[in-house]
């Protein structure tokens, strides 16, 4: 029996093959998780052989690292692009609460909460775990000592309340990926308890029309 010639991959620059097998992952994880992440699964979303992704990620944990920080370095660059299209400290932090509850982020939330139980055996993950929930924090500081500074808000530790915030949208986030029904308005009871935390007028943080 004749057995069908294998295709050869295309000859591409190392730049190239790099940045394609980068993207591969990416896009692998968002559909699958972290966890597909493997020398098969990348290398069958390339079309090459599992060696030449090894030539190129020769250690598996950096590059489940690298995925997750691409990943949601990318969602917190978008949403800080938004934030600055808002007037105020108000609307910026009713912003952040509404656009990181929408349900159509939870792709992102799922790589968040995988990464969160991978980091226990893989440390490189873990130092970024570390580093991007460090970049959300300081997302929430920045637009609580705003409000501090124009009198929106009244917060005497803003990087504690925006640690407090951060791991509130974490956890609701988390009980939507299971469908909970206890989530569906989890933007507007949060965003109540938010204005408590920082002493915002009630109502202030309420999501209201993009501009």
């Amino acid at each position: 029996m004749s057995s069908t010639p294998q295709k050869r991959a295309v000859r591409k620059s190392p730049a190239e093959r790099a940045a394609e097998i980068t993207e591969a992952a990416r896009e692998l994880a968002l559909e699958a998780g972290l966890t597909a992440l493997t020398l098969r699964n990348v290398a069958a979303r390339v079309g090459v052989a599992s060696g030449l992704v090894a030539h190129y990620q020769p250690n598996m944990d950096a590059l489940v690292s690298s995925t997750f920080a691409t990943i949601v370095a990318a969602e917190t660059q978008e949403v800080a692009g938004l934030l600055s299209q808002r007037p105020g400290p108000s609307e910026r932090l009713g912003l952040l609460v509404d656009t990181l509850l929408d349900n159509s982020r939870l792709d992102v939330t799922a790589i968040w909460v995988e990464a969160w139980t991978l980091g226990r055996r893989n440390e490189m993950l873990a130092a970024s775990v570390r580093e991007q929930m460090d970049a959300w924090q300081k997302v929430f500081q920045g637009v609580v000592e705003d409000g501090n500074a124009t009198g929106d808000f009244n917060v005497s530790d803003a990087a504690a309340v925006a640690w407090q915030i951060l791991g509130m949208v974490d956890g609701l986030n988390a009980q939507a990926l299971v469908r909970w029904d206890g989530v569906n308005d989890r933007g507007t009871h949060l965003a109540r308890a938010v204005e408590g935390m920082v002493g915002a007028v009630p109502g202030s943080l309420m999501a209201t029309p993009s501009a």
